[in-house]
């Protein structure tokens, strides 16, 4: 033991990093962008291969399974040092493995308390966990959302309880991945479940007692805030930020649909954006909270960009997010997709990320269901048609005193993208092969079972040049499963993926 902790002694004191991926998005900006990896490059990209494979018992519920994977390294175990990689189950389970062997080194399942107020579940409310847990290295700590509603903390090294568990949200609430920053824990709520309102929540870590607030997006229901990355927090203002959903919209009366807020640490609302033509876009069930903004500076601006369904992207100041009027921000898009104005499998979904390279240009990489629409600006580099989807990368330049969007390049054609993870110069992209079909021809809605059963594809892990969008790697059929609404991980040149079918996969460069 002695020996061990001389080691952490020695690397500690050489100020070497490790290549950490504690939430989702890697960050609480929420910016997908691995800053110290190192070990995966755009010259090695192409040997990247399936490490290991592991079947977890988890029981998937409706379409939702394993949550995004998170990764610790340089974790100091009875068996010396180990990475761990960490996923949640939707039966309210959490495993931690071995990240060089696959191997789990412990597991947990949770007692829950209570029931939900209906028994029937569906792929809107699926009474499942939902929520992508969280990190804290400093403590050693390990942040799980149940589905009953209570936090669990437990030590990542073994799986102990740190605290007994505390109530977050309320029971059975659908609730989105966890963020912590400067010691406060956030999750956001959406689609009613169980009765529960939309709405952001904090715990204050900081505190014994961990108090929790929270704020609505509002009262009389709707504004859901479903991003895949939950909210986003700014090191800047200490603002949290998320886009909400369809609804009514009066803000006399606190009703916030299809609006970019800006919500204070102690759950009051500060700022707030709402596009033009909001109604339109909350009658034709284009949300915007269903995808998660993301901070990051850029020239004399900290920069909030998100989107939404409809198909455009936003840049808003993070010190004012629409002027004056809340109307006004710094930069709309053309329409870049969704020209048929379709509220299933078109626009721009779960989460935007952002780079910036050595040379100092930053990135803005956008997943787009569905094609580019026929007005939109053309790419310099394309890859042929994108009928099912695509990543879309763009430039953010400054003209006449204001940022915009620049398009770089569009990736080839991929089946239902995820959010994309950037690492050392190489974007890593996951066509996800989901059935996002919601409703059948005459009208009804899919059951669970119906899309399972009706994939589009399996799900394929991509490497991309962060600069080109060339092609690297393609796993092709190496993965056998779908993906839902997920994420990628990723640290020291291994890519975690996990399927609906209750598997998670390592891709690796040799090392």
């Amino acid at each position: 033991m002695k020996n061990l902790l001389l080691v952490s002694a020695l690397i500690a004191a050489s100020g070497l990093q490790a290549a950490d991926w504690l939430m989702f998005g890697g960050d609480p900006q929420r910016t997908g962008w691995a800053r110290n990896e190192n070990t995966l490059s755009p010259e090695n990209a192409a040997k990247l291969r399936l490490q290991w494979s592991l079947k977890l018992d988890n029981a998937a519920k409706e379409l939702n399974s394993l949550s995004a994977p998170i990764v610790v390294e340089n974790v100091i175990t009875p068996r010396g040092f180990k990475d761990i990689v960490i996923t949640a189950g939707s039966s309210d389970k959490v495993f931690a493995i071995d990240a060089d062997t696959g191997i789990i080194l412990w597991q947990k399942s949770f007692e829950i308390e209570g029931s939900p107020k209906s028994p029937k579940s569906d792929w809107l409310c699926p009474n499942a966990l939902n929520a992508t847990p969280v990190i804290d290295k400093r403590n050693k700590n390990l942040h799980v959302l149940t589905s009953d509603g209570k936090l669990h903390t437990l030590n990542y090294v073994n799986g102990e309880d740190q605290k007994a568990p505390t109530q977050f949200v309320p029971p059975f609430a659908k609730a989105w991945s966890l963020n912590i920053h400067r010691g406060v824990l956030y999750t956001t709520t959406s689609q009613g479940c169980n009765g529960v309102r939309s709405a952001i929540y904090a715990m204050d870590l900081n505190d014994p007692n961990r108090p929790v607030k929270s704020i609505q997006s509002s009262p009389t229901g709707g504004a859901g805030i479903w991003g895949r990355a939950g909210a986003a927090v700014s090191n800047t203002t200490g603002l949290i930020y998320a886009e909400t959903g369809d609804g009514s919209f009066d803000p006399e009366t606190g009703k916030y649909s299809d609006t970019f807020l800006g919500v204070s640490s102690d759950m009051k609302l500060a700022d707030y954006y709402t596009p033009a033509n909001r109604a339109w876009i909350s009658k034709k069930d284009l949300d915007m909270g269903n995808i998660s903004p993301v901070i990051f500076p850029f020239e004399d601006w900290e920069l909030v960009a998100g989107g939404g369904k409809e198909g455009v992207l936003f840049l808003l100041d993070s010190k004012s997010l629409g002027g004056a009027d809340h109307r006004t921000p710094l930069f709309r898009s053309p329409l870049y997709t969704n020209e048929d104005v379709d509220f299933a499998g078109r626009g721009f979904w779960g989460a935007l990320s952002t780079w910036q390279d050595p040379k100092g240009t930053r990135w803005l990489y956008a997943p787009a269901w569905g094609p580019p629409a026929s007005s939109a600006p053309q790419f310099p580099i394309a890859y042929g048609d994108t009928k099912g989807g695509s990543i879309m990368a763009f430039k953010v330049v400054s003209k006449d005193k204001k940022p915009l969007l620049e398009p770089a390049w569009i990736s080839r054609d991929m089946s239902v993208p995820e959010p994309a993870v950037i690492a050392n110069g190489v974007v890593l992209a996951l066509s996800n092969g989901e059935n996002v079909r919601q409703v059948d021809s005459g009208g009804k809605l899919f059951t669970s079972l119906e899309r399972a059963n009706t994939p589009s594809g399996n799900a394929t892990l991509y490497a991309l040049d962060a600069a080109t969008g060339k092609e690297l790697f393609s796993s092709a059929k190496t993965i056998t499963g779908f993906s839902h609404f997920s994420g990628l991980a990723v640290a020291s040149g291994r890519i975690y993926v996990v399927t609906w079918d209750s598997t998670i996969y390592a891709f690796g460069v040799p090392q």
